[in-house]
């Protein structure tokens, strides 16, 4: 049986879906007004191993995922940048789906923009403020009274009296408590708005989730993700007000993923030590940053160096490796009493322990390398499958194709390094030197290959080469 840790019961907990066989999962999405880190790119990754994984054993999931198109940094980047707000945003939205699909991510479902929900977030609104758990203030904006809540602090462990130490009210703001959020943000000049029965205005950043994910998903569902930047307060304030103004429990189960980290502190952009996912992309194949982040569990916090994904890279490599030379046949389904895919599956019906996945991966590698067996070949597919690895032939993999540019490993540049074309050529011209016996020539050719970031392997079938 699945079992997940819940933030919000701090236990792992059996998932008991709330419509047999169908479960609905939404997950806060991007800030569109930059390109995507590698802290988005594990929130990315690591919710469609999730989706993917269910899937696999017969549910049939709904995914969401949203899209932030509107708030204060979009706004103040796009006046940096001159550009009308719906330019820079869908600009940055192409960005993301193009990062996300080299990164081998499934598209949701569904992918509500905010602005396109601005009526269900007023309704929203609306039946807060009739409930009198929101009020409209002086200066125009409404706010959400925390007060009037009295689990607020239930996910995040935090209490309100707590959180009201040192808190103060800013000069700008018209709010009752320091602890209360704005839900509408009345209009500034040259600011977009929206009217509304409290004036021109703009929602507040977390009622666009609350709105999106019911309207999305029905007023009571599965599974809520996030990052784990997330817990507090936009979590807390979502279960706030969406418990507030529908009378259900807002979502069952609540999961987030950890931090990645840059020599121990957490990356950012408000810290400046992040790493674009195009970035990284240009030094390593989308692949191998996959499996750097599919190798460690998602709640653990994910150390960003360029050793750690080089470990990455070499393990991937063992893996195509073993494939190689291997006729897999056609398609293959799991056969869940396999002793290695049973403990595939418990692995992942533990919270989704992807390391303990992933060491079974290694252990039907180690074994098809003694073997050469197809079934072994196509069950190690098929589980890797299951993560969103091993897609490709191990060819394609091993010689740098469908990937990112070509890895050159620091022997070469990437402009440097040899095509296929070249390489095959230079291989025809090392098998003659080798037929002549001609090693001199033949040493020559291998080690200009391996120059240019290109390993020969000699076998009883020729001559295979992959690149470092």
């Amino acid at each position: 049986m699945l079992r997940i840790y819940n933030t919000l019961t701090k236990t792992k907990q059996p998932l008991t879906p709330i419509e047999p066989g169908k479960l609905r999962l939404y997950v806060c999405g991007m800030t569109v007004y930059d390109y995507c880190h590698l802290g988005h790119a594990r929130v990315m990754v690591v919710f469609d191993l999730v989706v993917r994984y269910l899937r696999s054993i017969g549910y049939e999931v709904t995914y969401v995922r949203n899209i932030t198109d509107i708030d204060d940094k979009i706004i103040r980047r796009a006046n940096e940048n001159g550009e009308p707000i719906g330019a820079l945003t869908e600009r940055f939205t192409q960005a993301m789906h193009e990062d996300a699909d080299r990164l081998g991510v499934l598209r949701p479902d569904q992918e509500p923009r905010a602005t396109q929900y601005i009526g269900e977030i007023i309704n929203m609104i609306r039946s807060l403020v009739e409930k009198h758990y929101a009020y409209a203030a002086v200066n125009g904006d409404v706010y959400y009274d925390v007060s009037r809540f009295p689990a607020y602090g239930a996910l995040s462990g935090k209490h309100l009296e707590d959180l009201r130490a040192g808190e103060r009210v800013g000069i700008d703001e018209a709010k009752d408590d320091p602890l209360d959020f704005v839900l509408w943000k009345a209009a500034k000049p040259g600011e977009p708005s929206w009217d509304s029965p409290w004036g021109k205005g703009r929602p507040g950043w977390h009622i666009e989730c609350s709105a999106m994910s019911t309207h999305c998903l029905g007023e009571h569902f599965d599974i809520h993700g996030g990052g784990m930047d997330l817990q507090f307060p936009h979590h807390e304030n979502e279960i706030a007000q969406s418990e507030a103004a529908t009378g259900q429990t807002f979502v069952n189960v609540w999961m987030h993923n950890g931090f990645v980290r840059v020599d121990e502190e957490k990356m950012s952009k408000s810290l400046g030590n992040f790493f674009t996912i195009r970035e990284v992309l240009k030094k390593y194949d989308p692949e191998v940053v996959r499996f750097f982040i599919a190798r460690a569990h998602y709640r653990s916090p994910l150390n960003y160096s360029d050793q750690h994904l080089e470990d990455a890279k070499q393990a991937l490599t063992r893996l195509y490796t073993a494939l190689r030379g291997v006729d897999v046949g056609g398609a293959y389904a799991v056969d869940w009493q396999h002793p290695q895919a049973a403990r595939f599956r418990a692995a992942l019906d533990d919270d989704f322990n992807t390391p303990e996945a992933v060491a079974v991966l290694f252990e039907l590698a180690n074994e098809l390398n003694k073997s050469k067996s197809g079934q072994d070949a196509a069950l190690l597919k098929a589980l890797a499958g299951i993560l969103g690895l091993l897609t490709r032939s191990p060819d394609a993999y091993l010689q740098g194709r469908d990937g990112a540019a070509v890895q050159s490993g620091g022997a070469a540049s990437a402009e440097a390094v040899y095509n296929d074309a070249m390489i095959e050529d230079l291989i025809k011209q090392r098998t003659l030197a080798r037929e002549t016996k001609d090693w001199a020539e033949s040493d020559r050719l291998r080690d200009m290959l391996k120059a240019h970031g290109v390993i020969l392997e000699d076998g009883p079938s020729g001559t295979s080469w992959r690149r470092i």
